[in-house]
């Protein structure tokens, strides 16, 4: 089955400046995707690319197996939200989502119950005669996404809608954004920089850097197996330990010899290993209860700071070589084995979740 939206090869450059270099994605009919990553990356030149916005230097992109690459904006078949709502301050709400509508072909009858039908479906059909000034952001960027959905577009485009707004409204929209998504079934495909937002939102996630795909993956496999060093540090939190790998699967750290994913590493090469904070698990000091799958190191807690739901720890010991590996513990470990900061611990750091990359991708990880 060909997919509903279909890039190939897309590169687009200003002046001497490359923005996208030899992007190639599917997308499949009525999936949420995101592109993520940090500013400059080339994410927003996608989405403007896609939509017509600003055309690619070469490539191709195929909606619904049209060849849309050349098409003006008005021949596309999207609607679009942006950052800034881009709601007329001089309309109603009501106008504001007709908008789009009124040149259609359709009756002013067929019109009206169209955004009766919207405004109940955002839940402002008690806001359709006040202005847009009158609105909260976060009501506005409802009324903008009626107004996107209006005409029943194939692909909804959706560039950082949330990030004008404040962190509760935004975390309320954007569960109400993905409800909106799944009961459309439109196809859908979200620029962002927060990557919280990704991977709630998502059904898959576009991550990129200086106008490259790093990886593409569902919110678990972007989360859980980075492919990249870049990603790893980009998305969450995540230690980084420099070492040398001393045998396939196996590297050194200080006194300490563990196990990690070392995918056609080579022995002898310097590498980073990562480990998620939340990944760290505690035990007894001198604990010497086998391990189910990893290896036991001896550290002291030096500062602890309580982040609500878990305590953050910073760890360090003779073990480490003078490295600080940072610990997501529970309440429940904390209470349990009486952490506390200056008390000595053992941590159990499993191979399934230290992963290691070569040295080098350390320099593009920021």
């Amino acid at each position: 089955m060909s997919s509903y939206l279909r890039i190939r090869d897309l590169h687009k450059t200003f002046g001497d400046f490359t923005a996208l270099r030899d992007i190639s994605l599917d997308v499949e009919e009525g999936e949420f995707v995101c592109f993520l990553g940090p500013s400059g990356c080339g994410k927003t030149t996608l989405l403007r690319a896609i939509a017509g916005l600003d055309l690619q230097t070469r490539g191709s992109i195929e909606q619904a197996g049209r060849d849309i690459s050349a098409l003006p904006i008005a021949a596309r078949d999207f609607g679009i939200v942006f950052q800034s709502y881009a709601l007329f301050p001089n309309l109603t709400i009501e106008r504001n989502v007709a908008f789009g509508l009124e040149n259609s072909g359709r009756s002013r009858a067929e019109i009206a119950a169209r955004v009766s039908e919207l405004l109940d479906l955002v839940g402002l059909a008690d806001q359709r005669r006040k202005y847009p000034a009158q609105l909260s952001g976060g009501q506005q960027q409802r009324i903008a996404l009626a107004r996107a959905i209006a005409s029943s577009p194939g692909l909804l485009l959706l560039d950082e809608p949330l990030s004008a707004l404040d962190a509760k409204v935004r975390v309320r929209l954007r569960h109400q954004i993905k409800e909106l998504q799944r009961k459309l079934g439109v196809t859908t495909i979200m620029v962002t920089h927060d990557q919280e937002e990704a991977l709630s939102m998502a059904d898959r996630i576009v991550v990129m850097n200086h106008g490259v795909i790093e990886q593409i993956g569902t919110p678990t496999e972007i989360y859980r197996e980075p492919r990249s060093l870049f990603v790893a540090d980009f998305i969450g939190e995540t230690n980084q330990l420099r070492a040398t790998l001393a045998a396939p699967g196996r590297f050194t750290l200080g006194s300490a010899s563990l196990e990690a994913m070392t995918d056609g590493l080579q022995p002898g090469q310097p590498i980073v290993v990562t480990i998620r904070p939340e990944d760290i698990i505690p035990h007894a000091a001198g604990s010497r209860a086998a391990a189910s799958d990893g290896g036991l190191v001896e550290v002291t807690i030096g500062q602890m700071e309580f982040l609500g739901s878990f305590w953050r720890s910073r760890l360090s010991g003779e073990a480490l070589g003078g490295a600080e590996l940072v610990a997501d513990f529970s309440i429940n470990a904390v209470r349990r084995l009486a952490l506390g900061e200056g008390i000595r611990l053992t941590i159990e750091l499993p191979p399934s979740r230290l992963i290691a990359f070569p040295a080098q991708d350390a320099t593009h990880a920021s």
